[in-house]
Formats: structure tokens, C-alpha cells, sequence
């Protein structure tokens, strides 16, 4: 599809749960707008694990471009408003040459970002910075959400409850400020200077689990366990404080079978799957269709383009 002066670019969301298909889904839209994508998927970004965060495969890449997929080391400091602040850039100059930019991904916070800003929170004070920090340390992940069903019940709706990073910022904006993290948080939307046109993808809940059983089973055959072991050493890194390697990091310690292993990190996944689907859901943007609904896609997309 070439540039067409008379609209605005467009950034098309394909948003969901892991396992629901985005990828391939991207790929055939992007080929159909002749177009690139730009991963939302905030493990993607690293290169050292791509077999375990379902990162497109060389092929895939070969097919159509992405953006933000193995530009990191796990070694790295990054964040979502790094993200934010890249990927608006990286869209300021596609559009130049591209009427439609697709991104593709299930974090939904990096989503967020890009359409609709991150807010300045405040700078937290050390006193509470390190209350919170030992209050972690001596009584673990569950005093955290403990704190924040008292003070953010709606934010741990939607957060990583096992990511005591994320679950740590929030309590400390909570008592820094008084107020909910999660009405700080994209509380105002910031202006964007292209349109953006939200899809979701909805696949069923039976074929959901059996996707991700499968596919987790698929990568335990294609050398997950291997990948593990490569970055093993960084264990401590946030980067790798996600589902899969933390069971895979047990199995190595010798604290869990590797069938054990499997079988938590299934089950990981679907609780997983089920919080990205509780964050989507709360987006009235977002225009949901079957996952093999291609076509309505292209015509939903076609029908959004001009306007």
C-alpha cells in the first residue's frame, strides 16, 4: 500500500494474550499494508532469549521487518518509557514512508505508553524507597500485594503479581504520594501526532490452554533448558524475573524436576494469560476479533485508515 498524503499514519495494535496467534497475524497484515511491526512484547526484546519469550524466528523476520526484538541484552537497563521515548521516534520515521505501522504484543503497559504516554511520577524518598525494599527482603513478594490491596486494589488487577519490581514501585508511589498508583499512572493521555486504530485478538479459552501446553512443550524439545543455561549466570537481572526461566533457573538449582518445571511454567502461563486478558478487556478501544478472523481484520483496518 503506498503513502497516501491526504491522512495521517496510522499505528494498528494487535494486542492479546500469549499464545493467541500475534505474530503470525502481524505478519500476514503487515505483508497485506506493506508494512513493518514493532514488537510490544516486552522480553522480546532481548537477544540472548528468544526461544523462551516465542520471539519471531529468523524466517519470520526474513518476511517482514521488526523492530524492537533482540535490541537488548538481558545485561541491560531498560524500562517503558526508554521504550516509549524509541519507539515514538521509530515512528515519526516510518510514517514518513509508510501510511500504516503495525504493532504486535501482549505488554500491555508498553502499549500503553506508546498511545497514550507514561506520566512523570514522582521521585521516591530514600527512607521509603528502603522501607519498602526490606519489607520485600524480610516478608517476601506476598507483604507487597498484601500492601497494595489496601492502597491499589485496581492496579494489582493488571500487574505481574510475580514481579516484585513492578510491585515495589507501586507501593512506593502509593506512600510517596497518597494517591493510587494506578490513577497516576496514564492518568492523561498525551497528544499523538498519528492515529491509532486498537485490535484484539479473542481465541477461546479451551484452545488458549492447549496452545500454551503445546507450545511450552514445543520449546523444551527445541532446547529452552539449553537457552536457560546460557544466561543463567545473570539470574538476578530483572530481564529474566519472568515466566519460564524462573522455573527453569529451579530445575537447575536442583529444587525441581524438570517434568515439575514443565508443568509450573504451564500453569504460569495461563495465569498469565489471564491477567494480559483482564488488562485488554478494561480498554474500550480495543475492537476485538476471532483469532482467525483475518479478513475481517483487513477490513476493519481498511475501513479505519481514511478516517
Amino acid at each position: 500500500m503506498g503513502v497516501n498524503n491526504e491522512f495521517k499514519g496510522k499505528l494498528i495494535i494487535i494486542a492479546g494474550p500469549t499464545a493467541s496467534g500475534k505474530t503470525s497475524i502481524a505478519i500476514e497484515l503487515a505483508q497485506y499494508f506493506g508494512t513493518e511491526i514493532i514488537s510490544a512484547d516486552s522480553r522480546q526484546f532481548y537477544k540472548e532469549i528468544p526461544l523462551g519469550t516465542a520471539a519471531p524466528t529468523y524466517e519470520e523476520q526474513q518476511i517482514v521487518k521488526h523492530h524492537m526484538v533482540g535490541n537488548l541484552s538481558v545485561t541491560d537497563n531498560y524500562n517503558v518509557s526508554l521504550y516509549e521515548n524509541q519507539v515514538l521516534e521509530l515512528l515519526n520515521k516510518k510514517f514518513n514512508n509508510n501510511q500504516v505501522v503495525i504493532m504486535a504484543g501482549g505488554s500491555g503497559l508498553y502499549i500503553d505508553a506508546v498511545c497514550k504516554g507514561i506520566d512523570n511520577l514522582p521521585d521516591i524518598d530514600d527512607d521509603i524507597r528502603n522501607h519498602v525494599k526490606n519489607m520485600y527482603e524480610t516478608s517476601g513478594i506476598d507483604s507487597l500485594i498484601s500492601m497494595l490491596e489496601e492502597l491499589d486494589p485496581e492496579y494489582l488487577l493488571s500487574v505481574d503479581t510475580k514481579n516484585p519490581v513492578r510491585l515495589m514501585r507501586a507501593v512506593e508511589v502509593c506512600i510517596q504520594t497518597g494517591d493510587k498508583y494506578s490513577e497516576l499512572r496514564l492518568n492523561k493521555p498525551k497528544p499523538r501526532s498519528f492515529g491509532i486504530i486498537k485490535l484484539g485478538i479473542d481465541i477461546p479459552r479451551e484452545l488458549l490452554v492447549e496452545r500454551i501446553n503445546q507450545r511450552t512443550s514445543k520449546m523444551i524439545t527445541d532446547g529452552w533448558l539449553l537457552e536457560a543455561k546460557s544466561v543463567y549466570s545473570y539470574r538476578s537481572c530483572n530481564s529474566l524475573n519472568t515466566v519460564g526461566y524462573k522455573e527453569l533457573f529451579l530445575h537447575l538449582d536442583g529444587r525441581l524436576s524438570l517434568n515439575d518445571a514443565i508443568e509450573k511454567i504451564k500453569v504460569s502461563t495461563r495465569r498469565y494469560a489471564k491477567r494480559q486478558m483482564t488488562w485488554f478487556r478494561r480498554d474500550p478501544e480495543l475492537t476485538w476479533f476471532n483469532y482467525n478472523n483475518i479478513s475481517g481484520m483487513k477490513e476493519h483496518i481498511e475501513s479505519r485508515i481514511k478516517t
